[in-house]
């Protein structure tokens, strides 16, 4: 087995870059996948709060580089049943702690074990984006429809290309379709005008989301969620599925219910 190796990252902090980690993990896992999503926000971690893991912790990330444990020992398991695992940052070490080649070595031990490994890059641009970037065959950038989060990602997005990682995808998050319509929020078509590369996912914005993190429980579960079923779509179309990103019309006007009534719009959320 080889698996495949990405790195999610952001530039800016706050887009949602953990969550779309756990997220997307939990959603290659629920497809049959084996997955490992790694923390790399050493000093800072958080994935294993949105995982509901936090109080399995035993070993992290810092202790396998530093040979105190087998790797094997820091994987902690998902709650689901599912081939889910995280290996979580340390939280009273530094990102100096590992370098780019240990990070690399112990992604490529992954990759002989898992389908997937995902690694949750920490924001900005110093050590530890570099040791979290020189993992990975693949990149997606997260960002959120504002001027200083574009920004931002352009930029992860010409440090990406000259180390090497070609062709990123990007997911732009809580999209308010709403607030769209109005004009008061940039849309799909306007953020690739700016930043020029595929994007591989929509998620709205969705109070859900924020409950399913309080609650430790990655948001795919919540098959009710609009964000849910966003990430969903995400990871099928990581696996190589050609689907429809999810449309986020605003679904208030009178052709939108008129194409409800007659089912027009069962196509689009089949995979939803």
């Amino acid at each position: 087995m080889t698996g495949r190796t990405i790195v999610i990252t952001s530039g800016k902090g706050g887009v949602g870059k953990t969550t779309a980690t756990a997220n997307i993990g939990t959603g290659l896992a629920m497809r049959g996948h084996r997955v490992v999503v790694v923390d790399t926000d050493i000093g800072l971690r958080n994935l294993d709060v949105i995982m509901g893991l936090e109080n399995r912790i035993v070993y992290d990330l810092v202790n396998v580089i530093e040979g105190t444990c087998k790797l094997s020992q820091a994987m902690i398991g998902d709650k689901h049943d599912y081939e889910l695992y995280l290996i979580p940052a340390a939280q009273t070490r530094d990102k100096n702690s590992i370098t780019p080649e240990q990070l690399r070595e112990m992604c490529a031990e992954l990759e002989k074990e898992f389908d997937y490994v995902l690694i949750d890059c920490p924001a900005g641009i110093e050590q530890g984006f570099k040791n979290a970037t020189a993992a990975a065959q693949e990149a997606i950038i997260v960002t959120t429809p504002e001027v200083s989060a574009i920004r931002d990602a352009d930029r992860i997005i010409g440090l990406l290309e000259s180390s090497g990682l070609h062709r990123p995808k990007l997911i732009i998050n809580r999209i308010d379709p709403e607030m769209v319509r109005r004009g008061d929020m940039m849309d799909q078509k306007d953020v690739e005008s700016l930043l020029a590369i595929e994007v591989i996912g929509l998620v709205p914005a969705d109070e859900q989301t924020i409950v399913a993190a309080n609650r430790g429980i990655p948001v795919v579960h919540n098959t009710k969620s609009p964000a849910g079923g966003a990430f969903l779509r995400i990871a099928s179309r990581v696996d190589g599925e050609d689907i429809p990103l999810m449309d986020l019309e605003p679904k208030n006007g009178l052709f939108s219910r008129f194409k409800g009534m007659v089912g027009m719009n069962g196509r689009a959320y089949s995979h939803a």
